[in-house]
């Protein structure tokens, strides 16, 4: 008995030796990024943001309650659509627009043309979101075009680390184009470990904004966490706002939903366009402090005074606990009860803010499939 017992134990060990090897190895690889450099520390070290080594939401966020989340995980939502949504092939000409031209490529993926530049928010054009494919949310459907076959971007926005929101090849690819990053502190590093010159990259902190040609950038606050290798806070959350001379949109990033939206509106509203998540949530308080319900996606947009709701962050991978088709929904009836204009274009399908763009329920069939089941 006392030989097996050992023998297990030694097994146990090897084991969890083993794991923790290879644990180790797969942490080092570049898809998880780097860490900061000092310059990147100091700018940490005096945010507002940060302490204790990591950086905070202020008021600090409930805590997830695990039990609701395991039994709503164990529930019958129809999370994975019956098939691909239907996709249009945006036409992208050579030159860029004097308004707004914006095209959804799924999740928080946004390709924006504003007043002569071309704008990129969260650039996830890969298939899977997380190295280790074998545990990676995969995309339900392909993005319209590929990143190879977009035209140089100027700029790019990130609002955080997450592997859904920040994809190293995509990163890759239109860095070796030209574009220029607008980063939280700390995520300088993972760009520059893959590639991206300093040069391309505008670290920055909540409330500070950088000119780019007759552009200005604001890095906003956003209610959420970070960090590529675990959920330890070592970089900085946030949302964007870009102005040009003529117009002003707003990117949230993932965002529970807090006082920030208003702060943000009274001192840039109205905003001609909120891009805006309204997916991935799920039930308990503690989600949906990082992770706001659609009602309050609709409420976001109206304390930041956009002008239009262009929805982002549903439909594109399987990350919460509700069915696929709640979030449009949801988005389109409280849009309709608050009175906040929206529009539902379908992913690779181009809105020019402005003009009378006529919505259609195009995942209704889809939906309807899914409830049969």
């Amino acid at each position: 008995m006392k030989r097996v017992l050992k023998i297990s134990l030694l097994v146990i060990l090897v084991l969890g030796v083993v794991l923790y090897v290879t644990a180790r190895i797969i942490l080092a690889g570049d898809e998880f990024g780097g860490k900061m450099d000092e310059l990147s520390q100091h700018k940490a070290n005096v945010s507002p943001q940060y302490a204790d080594h990591h950086f905070q939401n202020t008021p600090a966020v409930v805590d997830y309650d695990w039990m609701v989340n395991l039994r709503d995980m164990r529930g019958n939502q129809q999370r994975v659509p019956p098939g691909p949504f239907p996709i249009d092939t945006p036409e992208i000409s050579d030159s860029v627009v004097t308004g707004i031209r914006a095209t959804w490529f799924g999740h928080a993926t946004v390709y924006i043309e504003m007043d002569g530049k071309r704008i990129m928010t969260d650039p996830m054009l890969s298939q899977y979101a997380f190295p280790i494919k074998i545990v990676a949310p995969e995309r339900f459907n392909p993005t319209p075009l590929q990143a190879e076959e977009l035209p140089a971007i100027d700029m790019v926005t990130i609002s955080h680390d997450h592997f859904d929101h920040l994809d190293m090849r995509s990163v890759q690819l239109l860095g070796e184009k030209g574009a220029h990053f607008f980063v939280g502190i700390g995520i300088k590093a993972h760009l520059v470990k893959w590639g991206i010159a300093e040069k391309q990259i505008s670290e920055m902190d909540w409330w500070e904004s950088v000119k780019f040609d007759d552009f200005i950038i604001h890095c906003t606050p956003a209610r959420h966490y970070s960090g590529r290798t675990g959920m330890n806070n070592s970089t900085l959350w946030s949302s964007w706002l870009i102005e040009s001379p003529n117009h002003t949109i707003f990117h949230s990033g993932d965002s529970g939903y807090a006082s920030h939206f208003k702060e943000i509106g009274a001192q840039f509203g109205p905003i001609d366009v909120g891009f805006i998540k309204i997916g991935d949530y799920g039930l308990d308080l503690g989600w949906r402090d990082i992770h706001m319900h659609t009602e309050k996606s609709v409420q976001a947009a109206k304390d930041i005074g956009a002008r239009l709701l262009f929805p982002i962050h549903w439909g594109t991978f399987n990350l919460s606990n509700h069915d696929w088709y709640e979030p449009i929904n949801l988005a389109v009836a409280y849009s309709q009860k608050e009175n906040v204009s929206l529009v539902t274009p379908k992913i690779g399908q181009t809105i020019l803010y402005g003009d009378t763009f006529q919505n259609e329920q195009w995942w209704k069939e889809l939906e309807a499939i899914s409830k049969k089941r």
